[in-house]
């Protein structure tokens, strides 16, 4: 199966010419089905994909990982680019008012930043499940990923509104996507708000797969304690993962970490990266 993943949106840029911008954005190509992931902060995915040559036009589905701002901003801009009514698959918590919290008590809205109504306007067809989607044969959605590890843990600033106070986020609506390929699982992770590892050994049960070939995408250890941060690195090792191309919310810390452990393993997943697999 040919595939190919290529990086729209990131907080960095590797190309000249490329906008870095805090978020992310994934385009998987495939014989079977070309899937976005994701469409970044705002203007970064459909900038970046005109530069790499990328026609948005041939998306067949767009997926969101979660309903944060800087992983669904840039979705009235692709659906214009695009031009055309599309399925877009995502959880139904997508739509909850999503907020992030500091120690003062200010509260900051961080949730999407567009109407449903007017995103429908401009072709999107909402796919709302909170079970896993078989886009074709080899690809599909993780669907919500249960938490069992007992070290990978949601931050407590980020929270819901409801009715007039605030409730802990519980993150039902964070999901990834799941390659099966010759060599192994492909997994794809917006932020792994549920955890990366947690994300890994749902993605096993599911496909039926036990090998992991790569990890791709934002693990979620920008705040992590050191103590979390080893414990991740050493299931990812246990996990026998080929290749972490770690981006966006794992952090430079984590990343700087996981860049020695792995060595050739580890590539940084900036913006313009582009792997045939």
């Amino acid at each position: 199966m040919r595939l190919r993943i290529a990086t729209l949106s990131e907080n960095t840029a590797g190309i000249d010419g490329f906008m870095g911008e805090w978020g992310l954005s994934i385009l998987v190509e495939s014989d079977e089905a070309n899937v976005l992931f994701d469409t970044g902060q705002s203007l970064s995915t459909v900038h970046n994909a005109k530069l790499l040559g990328v026609d948005l036009s041939r998306v067949d589905k767009i997926v969101l990982s979660h309903g944060h701002f800087d992983h669904t901003g840039g979705l009235r801009s692709v659906l214009s680019e695009m031009g055309k009514e599309v399925e877009v698959i995502a959880h139904p918590d997508i739509w909850q008012a999503k907020y992030a919290t500091s120690e003062s008590g200010e509260s900051r809205y961080i949730g999407i930043p567009f109407s449903r109504g007017e995103l429908e306007e401009l072709g999107a067809r909402f796919n709302l499940t909170s079970e896993p989607v078989a886009i074709s044969d080899s690809i599909m959605t993780s669907g919500e990923v249960p938490m069992v590890t007992d070290y990978e843990e949601i931050e407590p600033s980020l929270v819901v509104k409801e009715g007039g106070g605030f409730k802990p986020d519980t993150f039902r609506d964070d999901q990834a996507l799941i390659i099966k390929t010759p060599p192994g699982l492909v997994v794809v992770s917006g932020c792994a708000h549920r955890g990366i590892v947690n994300t890994l050994y749902h993605a096993q049960k599911i496909s039926g797969v036990k090998k992991i070939d790569t990890v791709i995408g934002g693990c979620h250890l920008v705040n992590a304690s050191e103590e979390r941060i080893w414990l991740t690195i050493a299931a990812l090792k246990e996990l026998g993962v080929g290749r972490l191309g770690a981006c966006h919310c794992t952090g430079m810390a984590a990343s700087a970490i996981m860049a020695q452990e792995f060595g050739e393993r580890f590539f940084f997943n900036n913006a313009g990266t582009v792997l045939d697999l």
